[in-house]
């Protein structure tokens, strides 16, 4: 774990312990895991907090269980890690896609699953949008007790959780479906994503879209469901250049950011190439 400079670091040995040392300190405290996002506060002009709480040496934040309707990933699981241990697994092969293909090597072997679906300022974020299309639920440890919360509403409140709140870990239904990332980096972006899109889709008997699910990240300040497209790709085969065209016509469901990397009206325009691009990747993942 790197090294804080400045600010007290207390290690936690269990969930317990790391929520009633945030309980203690209240807004003054955080937790600390792979730190990517911390370290480089600084850079952003952003002040630290004073002390943080340590989720390395917890057991329980750091295991990806799978059985044979669900599969929970551990908040402290890195993103090299939950490539390594959930590639080949169905529905797994946006996600896979998304830890795998997120900043680059180095950022990867250290930043976790947790932070980077806490870090409510970081629109670029890759397992949001990919998580969104498998209808996971994120585990909060609380003083109270463990609570879970559809992805949807905890994106929508994460800014506001009580500083006593801590992810535990996210939880994935296994069902039949086909899944796929795409993301658009550009050289002055670094390996940020100037727009990224997941999608994931069940097919009928026929080789139709029965159901849908596509979220689109890094185009808005959240990542979130693209409910309009979705509804026009059912009952349509799952085919990449319709499914661009019925994208092209629903762009008006954004208002993109703008950033020094790209303007917001850039963001939106390229959606639909990504579009075609997540489909030909849930077909390729699928054979």
């Amino acid at each position: 774990m790197p090294a804080i400079s400045g600010e007290k670091l207390f290690m936690a040995g269990t969930v317990a312990d790391a929520l009633a040392a945030l309980a203690d300190h209240g807004p003054e405290g955080a937790p600390f895991a792979g730190g990517t996002w911390i370290m480089r506060a600084p850079i952003r002009r952003e002040r630290r907090a004073p002390f943080y709480v340590g989720l390395g040496r917890i057991a329980a934040l750091n295991v990806v269980d799978v059985a044979a309707d669900r599969i929970r990933i551990g908040a402290c699981v890195t993103h090299g890690r939950l490539v390594a241990q959930l590639a080949g697994l169905a529905p797994c092969h946006g996600l896979v896609t998304a830890a795998g293909s997120a900043a680059n090597p180095a950022i990867r072997g250290m930043a976790t699953v947790g932070g980077n679906l806490s870090t409510w300022d970081f629109p670029a974020a890759d397992l949001p949008p990919a998580l969104l299309c498998l209808d996971a639920e994120i585990e909060l440890g609380t003083p109270g007790g463990t609570e879970r919360l559809a992805i949807e509403r905890f994106l929508a409140m994460r800014r506001d959780l009580d500083p006593a709140t801590l992810v535990t870990g996210v939880m994935i239904p296994r069902r039949p479906v086909l899944t796929g990332h795409a993301r658009l980096p550009l050289r002055k972006a670094g390996d940020y994503p100037v727009a990224i899109v997941s999608l994931a889709g069940v097919l009928d008997r026929n080789g139709l879209v029965e159901d849908a699910r596509i979220a689109v990240g890094s185009v808005e300040a959240s990542a979130r469901r693209w409910s309009g497209l979705e509804r026009k790709l059912v009952g349509h085969p799952l085919d990449p250049e319709e499914a661009a065209a019925l994208a092209e016509a629903e762009l008006g469901a954004f208002t993109g950011r703008d950033g020094i990397e790209a303007p917001g009206w850039y963001r939106v325009q390229v959606l639909p190439a990504l579009v075609r691009r997540a489909v030909h990747a849930a077909l390729r993942g699928q054979s």
